[in-house]
């Protein structure tokens, strides 16, 4: 399966909004998009709101977009991930 790093502009949002968004997000993914896995996301507070960056697993980008249209998140930027690397990979 493809990995996809998604990035989302959410604007300002509060921490129960963020919790929401997140549990439509599992419930989407479990109810109707069984070929998709949210890894993990990275959180950044920027002055215009917050913006993630989300590792998700799904057989293409298009699954990925219908995803986050039926949970209603953003989905401003996708891109395929072709190698994951860390400190324990080198010397």
């Amino acid at each position: 399966m493809a990995q996809f790093l998604i990035e989302r502009h959410f604007g300002q949002m509060t921490p129960e909004q963020v919790a929401a968004a997140g549990s439509e997000s599992k419930r989407q993914a479990a109810e109707n998009f069984p070929d998709i896995t949210w890894e993990r996301s990275h959180v950044m507070q920027g002055p215009d709101g917050l913006v993630t960056y989300c590792v998700y697993s799904a057989p293409d980008e298009e699954y990925v977009r219908k995803h986050a249209a039926a949970a209603g998140l953003p989905c401003d930027q996708i891109q395929q991930i072709a190698q994951t690397v860390g400190p324990g990979d080198f010397e």
